[in-house]
């Protein structure tokens, strides 16, 4: 993964991964504000096919507004972008590093923001991961 992010890779189908990537983030705080299916934008708006990759908008409203208090403009690097993508029979799980602000920016105070957003976004990866796919009876 480049260095501003982290990944996860599972053998999972897409459709399940999105739910649990869901359940994982709404587990450490966050929700979901924005979503974007770029596999139907690029069929909509260009006739290209793509395999499945949703772009999943992230907020935990705590540390958005210490961010946004420390820096007004970090709105532009909001909300934390979670990207479920296909790769073959497998699925990526990728997070923004939350220390990109830190790093863009140069403020300092944003670093304890991150160092927490970093922390729970994670976590939900890591959840992501150890999460099995239920058997079925």
């Amino acid at each position: 993964m480049a260095s501003y992010g982290t990944a996860v890779i599972v053998d999972r189908p897409h459709p399940e991964v999105v739910e649990q990537v869901r359940e994982a983030l709404r587990e450490q705080g966050f929700g979901v504000l924005t979503e974007i299916d770029v596999q139907a934008t690029m069929r909509e708006k260009l006739g290209e096919e793509t395999g499945p990759y949703l772009i999943l908008g992230a907020c935990n409203p705590p540390l958005a507004h210490r961010a946004l208090s420390a820096e007004p403009s970090i709105g532009l690097l909001l909300p934390c972008n979670v990207v479920v993508r296909a790769d073959g029979e497998r699925t990526v799980v990728e997070a923004l590093d939350p220390d990109v602000m830190v790093r863009f920016t140069g403020n300092p105070e944003l670093g304890p923001v991150a160092a927490e957003a970093k922390a729970r976004l994670a976590a939900a990866l890591k959840t992501v991961e150890a999460t099995e796919t239920p058997t079925k009876a």
